[in-house]
């Protein structure tokens, strides 16, 4: 909800269907990076933070899919569900 909520707003941004709608999306992409990301991080021997700032590079080529700051909610969300820490993700490219 934060995603659609202006600052120093209190109603959002979006219709409730939208929003609901987009979380679920959202929900569902973390849901399903689950396994590709733990097999990412054994097969390819990489860290956790590696592995998540991967994603985020890859959930950030498709604009079309999902906004910048939804794509960092998928991440935080995935490393949430896998009890990793989040890495920064500033400077991702």
């Amino acid at each position: 909800m934060s995603l659609y909520v202006d600052p120093g707003r209190h109603k959002p941004s979006a219709p409730r269907d939208v929003v609901a709608s987009r979380y679920e999306l959202c929900e569902d992409m973390a849901s399903m990076l689950t396994e590709p990301a733990k097999n990412m991080s054994f097969n390819l021997s990489l860290t956790e933070a590696d592995v998540l700032r991967r994603c985020f590079q890859g959930l950030k080529v498709d604009a079309a899919t999902v906004t910048g700051n939804e794509a960092q909610w998928v991440i935080r969300r995935l490393a949430e569900l896998l009890d990793w820490t989040l890495p920064d993700l500033a400077n991702v490219e």
